[in-house]
């Protein structure tokens, strides 16, 4: 069972936490001055004699370098950083952002930088008060020469990092790959752990109890352990009706409930402890739904196809990438028992991760007709994969795109050709 598609709800929202640029750089800082503070202690703990002295100046010295260096190099990073969101807002898409800001080696490069000044301006305090003897001074030496190395470690990493930070294809890399960790965990659980939704009609409704989402925005995530266990609690089936990545309103129903029981023992409703498991917030996220980085991908192909950036190669990768993912989602797997037997989501349709991929890209790529041949190669070969839903959805999507494209191609001879394309 894949866990990235069943984490509890206190699982994402650490997972999200934890994600934040402010948080590494606060844990790694407290690293810093914590260092910088035990070696006026540390002494005590050393049962031997430390050969050599270190005097205080020479020390104190390093530690003003350390310092006043990090402090510039951690302003021209931030720059820098900042510099790179704004290309892949220009360049690719807004949306992308995201995967940039949670870049776990640009965080880990500013936290360094941010910790070594930390550590450099606590241990110039400390030093100046004379709290560190003799063997302080040497254990605080080697700390700092430690320290060094790091930050000279970091700043190579840095400098490697910084010549592809933001640029448009490793940014569209970024979201293929996250695009990617959704759709695997997805095809491992394609109902989240839980059982297929059937097809229901109005009529079968009648009796449910709805639930109401009370809230505007995206559904983030949805706790199916927490699902389950309100199951058992009020013995009633629980059918959602809203995937991860679904818009909703107050009065859009996200469930029902096959009954309606009293509340016993002041426990939280019913309705309420289901809500709670449904998370909604004012952006999407890629984690469990695999048709946003799907969607990411078209966007950086329609901005690419744009008449001002007019960059038609890119659009040409995103097919590439988007065939790639949706080739992994038709690869057979193994069906296993539902971790949750009780919790009914619904399926992830083939039409709609079609249409997520290259809806957009037939539209603003209908006059070219380079972009219209790899779309209807790419659409082709789908075609021949999956199962019968699969190669309809790919089939139709084809359809779609080559009625744009005799609408929109400006001369007979690119028509001809793509239609000979399409009959070789």
């Amino acid at each position: 069972m894949s866990q990235q598609a069943v984490f509890s709800r206190w699982q994402f929202v650490l997972k999200q936490f934890s994600r934040r640029l402010w948080v590494r750089a606060s844990a790694i800082g407290a690293i810093g001055v914590l260092a910088a503070v035990l070696a006026t202690v540390a002494e005590r703990f050393v049962p031997f004699d430390i050969p050599g002295s270190i005097k205080a100046d020479s020390v104190d010295t390093i530690l003003n370098i350390i310092a006043s260096s990090m402090l510039a190099v951690t302003t021209f990073s931030l720059s820098a950083m900042t510099s790179a969101y704004g290309s892949a807002t220009s360049n690719v898409t807004p949306r992308a952002t995201k995967l940039l800001i949670e870049d776990t080696v640009t965080q880990n490069v500013l936290s360094t930088f941010v910790g070594s000044f930390l550590y450099g301006i606590v241990g110039i305090v400390v030093l100046q008060t004379g709290a560190y003897g003799d063997r302080g001074r040497v254990i605080l030496f080697v700390v700092t020469i430690g320290v060094i190395a790091l930050i000279v470690f970091q700043l190579l990493r840095w400098i490697d990092h910084l010549t592809t930070l933001g640029r448009v294809g490793e940014t569209t890399s970024r979201v293929e790959d996250a695009a990617e960790g959704a759709i695997e965990a997805r095809r491992q659980n394609p109902y989240l752990g839980g059982n297929p939704l059937p097809d229901r009609k109005g009529a079968d409704l009648r009796g449910m109890t709805p639930v109401m989402a009370g809230a505007i925005g995206y559904v983030q995530h949805i706790d199916m352990q927490a699902l389950s266990t309100l199951a058992e609690r009020i013995d009633s089936d629980i059918h959602m009706l809203v995937n991860p990545g679904a818009f909703v309103y107050p009065d859009s129903v996200v469930a029902y409930l096959a009954s309606s029981l009293a509340v016993k023992d002041d426990a939280l409703a019913p309705e309420d402890a289901l809500r709670r498991a449904v998370t909604i917030g004012n952006e999407r996220d890629f984690d469990q739904d695999p048709r946003f980085g799907l969607v990411v991908l078209s966007e950086t192909a329609q901005r690419a196809l744009s008449p001002a950036v007019n960059d038609p190669g890119t659009a040409i990768d995103v097919i590439g990438r988007a065939t790639r993912l949706l080739s992994r989602w038709a690869e057979p797997i193994e069906q296993q028992e539902p971790q949750f037997p009780r919790v009914f989501v619904p399926a992830l349709t083939a039409e709609d991760l079609f249409e997520d991929a290259f809806m957009t890209i037939a539209r603003d790529g209908a006059a070219q007709v380079e972009v219209q041949l790899r779309l209807q190669k790419s659409l082709a070969a789908l075609a021949r994969l999956g199962g019968a839903d699969f190669r309809t959805a790919a089939r139709r999507q084809a359809a779609l795109a080559l009625s744009r494209a005799e609408k929109a191609l400006p001369i007979e001879a690119d028509l001809k050709r793509l239609r000979d394309d399409l009959s070789g």
